[in-house]
């Protein structure tokens, strides 16, 4: 059996733990969809007159889901997973498994595909129910086919971050405070008002952060408003936040002997 196979065969390993993890403990999952959903109530019963005339669209639903579907994944795969990652290092589960014969990667990793596989039932839950408040996609078949690879590329690029600062941190309230802005910087994009709206100082920030194309490119490909060139964006500050958040957590996770 190769090397490549062995680590496979371990990943696989550690993400039927993830996975039985989840299903043990489902209120971390239940809560990651909770937030999203009721900002979306909140947005769409109470601020949505309001907010249709300054988003310029007749069904404000429509405008707000692909923002509310990436405030998910920053919930779901972000503060959860860093969470669940400090409480291993707490635990000292991290550190039995470096003393047994088994991939080293495969314990990163195994968290990775576990909060893929996660977060993209979570993504589908927040699409039926904003589907059955009113929200009308019009996406096609190859619409709806780059709607998941950029959702999961997104995913992987959260979680990696997250996966750095859960084992980073030293306290739950630590890792859960560090992984806060993959759940408030939604705020400052193009999530629930076009960046045009917002004064000009915000509007900087909102314009140059990751979400904004992102969410540009999400709205885009799932009502067919236009894209430009965001997806250029959305796709490349992806691969960038993963670069950093892999080589972040395999240099912490081999280097950090400590707990």
């Amino acid at each position: 059996m190769s090397t490549l196979t062995y680590a496979a065969r371990d990943s696989i390993t550690m993400l039927r733990r993830d996975l039985r993890h989840a299903q043990r403990y489902p209120l971390m999952t239940v809560s990651s969809i909770m937030m999203p959903l009721l900002m979306m109530l909140l947005f769409v019963f109470v601020f949505g007159n309001a907010m249709s005339p300054v988003a310029r669209t007749g069904n404000y639903l429509d405008y707000l889901t692909p923002g509310i579907i990436v405030m998910a994944i920053g919930s779901a795969s972000g503060s959860a997973v860093a969470i669940k990652v400090c409480m291993d290092m707490q635990e000292g589960i991290i550190a039995r498994f470096r003393t047994m014969s088994i991939s080293r990667g495969s314990v990163l990793s195994g968290q990775v595909l576990g909060s893929l596989i996660r977060t993209l039932v979570s993504v589908a839950l927040i699409i039926v129910l904003a589907v059955l408040m009113g929200f009308r996609p019009t996406a096609g078949v190859g619409e709806w086919l780059a709607v998941l690879g950029l959702v999961s590329l997104v995913i992987i690029a959260f979680t990696w971050l997250a996966v750095a600062i859960g084992l980073a941190t030293k306290t739950v309230g630590g890792a859960n405070t560090a992984a806060f802005p993959l759940q408030f910087l939604p705020f400052l994009s193009s999530a629930f008002i076009p960046t045009a709206a917002m004064s000009d100082g915000v509007a900087l920030v909102a314009q140059y952060q990751p979400f904004t194309p992102i969410i540009d490119t999400l709205r885009g490909l799932l009502t067919g408003t236009p894209i430009g060139t965001s997806w250029i964006f959305a796709i490349g500050w992806c691969l960038l936040l993963t670069a950093i958040g892999y080589f972040c957590a395999l240099r912490r996770y081999n280097a950090d002997t400590s707990q």
